[in-house]
């Protein structure tokens, strides 16, 4: 571990590994916590207004008190971290707030705290995976639509839980769905199927996290006249008409899927979506 690397809790840095929580964080207590996983490339950083945006509102909907400035301190510590860090290349930034300790289920304070991480990338732009994805489907456990369910919050026990069940069916990523048997997204990320020259994605209704960058993919795809059906309900026959798949997350950009059981994708519109996506992005024009 780099002993230099440093973490930003509430405006102060710390090391990486020093120990910052006791017991009584509402955040290990009860996943009463929120988190942003943000893209940067050196000090820019891509879409951030878009993820603060979806991180008040989940901090609205779960009654935590917003502080005044926030969004304009949040900037300024994510880039003094970025400097002390030396993170100049691709950066995952993860921006994680919880609400002060107190209380059981009932909060005894709504005011919260945040954490601001860096950890490198291995691309400072969107690449497109080389070889295609193999998914699977994940019935377990299904995600129901509910008043938290577009935003990130620090219960991901569907996630980690379609994770191990990947992992043991040796599978690159697995879609998850609702309570009614409809495709809501993947582990990490947002699903576009592309189907007679149409591209259609999940309707956040169905239960998916209100993905940034799908919002991106579908601006992008809207740019380069497709024609985009984003308020789909779509089950796993579709998966397996579809001409192609792809994931989408703010991490990644896209990543497009070459296998779902015994059906093979091409990748064309992956392609075509995120070279414009970067240079969108990275305004490379």
């Amino acid at each position: 571990m780099n002993t230099t690397e440093k973490i930003c809790l509430d405006g102060k840095l710390y090391p990486k590994d020093e120990l910052l929580f006791g017991a009584g964080n509402r955040a290990f207590r009860y996943g009463d916590s929120l988190f942003e996983t943000i893209h940067a490339n050196g000090t820019e950083i891509q879409f951030l207004p878009e993820h603060l945006n979806r991180l008040t509102n989940g901090m609205e909907c779960l009654g935590m008190i917003i502080p005044h400035g926030f969004r304009e301190k949040i900037k300024t510590d994510i880039t003094f971290l970025i400097h002390k860090n030396k993170a100049f290349a691709g950066t995952r930034i993860r921006l994680s707030v919880f609400r002060k300790d107190g209380g059981l289920y009932t909060p005894t304070d709504n005011s919260i705290s945040y954490l601001i991480e860096t950890s490198p990338l291995d691309h400072d732009h969107y690449v497109l995976n080389r070889k295609g994805l193999k998914v699977g489907i994940y019935e377990e456990m299904r995600k129901s639509p509910n008043l938290t369910s577009r935003f990130k919050t620090g219960n991901s026990l569907p996630f980690i839980l379609a994770t191990n069940y990947r992992k043991k069916k040796n599978w690159d990523d697995c879609i998850l769905l609702n309570d009614r048997g409809n495709v809501v997204e993947s582990i990490s990320s947002n699903l576009f199927l592309m189907k007679d020259g149409i591209l259609m994605t999940p309707s956040n209704e169905n239960g998916g996290v209100s993905g940034i960058m799908r919002e991106q993919v579908i601006e992008t795809a809207v740019d380069l006249n497709i024609t985009v059906f984003d308020d789909c309900v779509l089950n796993p026959e579709n998966l397996l008409a579809a001409d192609e798949i792809f994931l989408t997350n703010a991490i990644s950009g896209i990543q497009w899927v070459v296998a779902y059981q015994e059906r093979r994708y091409f990748n064309k519109t992956a392609k075509l979506l995120i070279e414009e996506l970067n240079r969108r992005a990275f305004n490379e024009r």
